[in-house]
């Protein structure tokens, strides 16, 4: 069995449905089929998942949304009638949205994970209609039906063990199954999404529970490049990496898989294959336990903006046992998690994401470290970006650091922070948002052309 997930750019109109289905039924293997919500059909178009947020907010604001809705009813009609799907599956789609929309608002982000929730299920019935209406053994699948069952932490839901058990009834489904990705069920019977970009995550969930041969990701590209092909020329295709190769990548801005979706797979071994729905011939990127490491030291390069620091000092700061202990514990109050924290002997920074840390947290914070720990001093930097060199290679090669610097020095590029774990995958290069495409374009002129 094969399970696989397609993006949004693979369903946005009639024509790339209709592909997707060509894709799924050209491997007998593919029992098990992820969708999401239809994306742009053109760069200035509006992704579904969007008109459902502004339909959401409408509702919530009080303000009238029946022209919201229209246009969302209007994009799944489009699809539907091109194809020459049974009127009877825009009938229940229809009534869906209308249902959906008219919920309870008391809750407002329950009331916002079920709209949006309904771009990839009704996704998955016209898909799933589709296939139906091509002479296939093919059905449409609800996640609270099959046993997804997640937390109640709305917009950015975990999953929950015993789902694994669950799913695994899938393997046994004959013919077809196709499941909306991005949404689950709490053991209450709500609905929750993981965080956006989530069908990544249901795919590789699936995959684990059925102990699939392969988790295939179909996305617009042939290859995971080594940067973004935007910001260089004949970008340097990537035909293999490992699981962590692809996670460090992932959460440092490369936008090909959710880097929380690489979970699941590792955890069950299975090797996730990224290629493009409309040229299925190409054999994509193979993501895998291990790999030879024959292509160099740095893999791939990705960046991105969003960050901010907080920088503590403090004379004899290495001397004071459970400092840097106490100071996570005011961050681990307030419910925000650190991306990493760099020290020296007298100083150390804690470095987030920026649209966590508002102006109240940030003047609690500042105020208990400097009165409850006796800083000398305590900063807030914002506007920062995080850059990264990643590969498994570096681990094994000399110098990667000083060819980075230099890189950057050359480009007038300064450094805020440079950051490398033991394990030498990854090295981060804190710079000003500002300076992140120069930083970039510099790093791949320097270790790949």
């Amino acid at each position: 069995m094969k399970v696989c997930k397609f993006g949004g750019s693979s369903l946005a109109d009639a024509a790339q449905v209709a592909q997707v289905c060509d894709v799924v039924l050209a491997d007998p293997d593919r029992r098990l089929v992820v969708v999401s919500a239809p994306g742009k059909r053109f760069k200035d178009d509006i992704k579904v998942t969007d008109l459902l947020i502004a339909c959401a907010n409408a509702r919530l604001d009080g303000k009238p949304t029946d022209e919201a809705l229209a246009v969302v009813v209007a994009r799944y009609r489009e699809i539907q009638e091109t194809l020459g799907v049974a009127p009877a599956v825009m009938d229940a789609i229809s009534e869906n949205l209308a249902t959906t929309l008219a919920g309870n608002v008391e809750h407002r982000e329950r009331f916002m994970d079920a709209m949006k929730a309904a771009g990839e299920d009704n996704s998955a019935r016209l898909v799933a209609a589709e296939l139906q209406r091509r002479g296939t053994d093919a059905r449409y699948l609800n996640p609270g039906d099959a046993g997804l069952l997640l937390s109640d932490e709305y917009g950015n839901a975990r999953l929950l063990p015993e789902s694994y058990d669950n799913l695994a009834r899938l393997h046994e489904a004959e013919g077809i199954t196709v499941f909306p990705g991005f949404f689950g069920y709490t053991r209450e019977g709500e609905v929750v999404t993981f965080s956006r970009g989530g069908s990544d995550i249901t795919g590789a969930i699936l995959a684990a529970a059925v102990k699939a041969e392969v988790y295939e990701n179909f996305t617009d590209v042939d290859f995971v490049c080594s940067i973004d092909p935007s910001l260089a020329e004949n970008v340097k295709p990537i035909t293999e990496m490992t699981y962590r190769e692809m996670r460090e990548l992932s959460y440092a801005g490369f936008n090909v898989l959710h880097d929380e979706a690489i979970i699941p797979a590792v955890h069950a071994e299975i090797p996730i294959r990224i290629c493009n729905t409309n040229n299925p011939a190409v054999p994509g990127t193979l993501i895998v336990a291990e790999r030879e490491v024959t292509h160099g030291a740095v893999l791939g390069i990705a960046g991105s903006g969003g960050f901010c620091s907080v920088l503590v000092s403090k004379y004899l700061m290495n001397r004071e046992i459970g400092f840097g202990r106490r100071i996570l514990q005011f961050f681990e109050e307030e419910g925000l998690s650190f991306e990493h924290m760099p020290s020296g002997v007298d100083n150390l920074s804690v470095v987030l994401r920026e649209d966590e840390l508002d102006t109240a947290t940030t003047e609690r914070i500042v105020t208990h470290i400097r009165e409850k720990l006796g800083a000398d001093s305590v900063s807030v930097e914002h506007g920062l970006a995080l850059v990264m060199l990643v590969g498994e290679g570096m681990h094994y090669t000399v110098g990667v650091a000083m060819r980075a610097t230099a890189a950057l020095a050359d480009a007038n590029v300064n450094l805020e922070m440079i950051d490398q774990g033991s394990s030498e995958l990854s090295i981060v290069f804190g710079i000003k948002e500002a300076d992140r495409k120069a930083a970039m374009k510099a790093l791949y002129e320097k270790f790949f052309e």
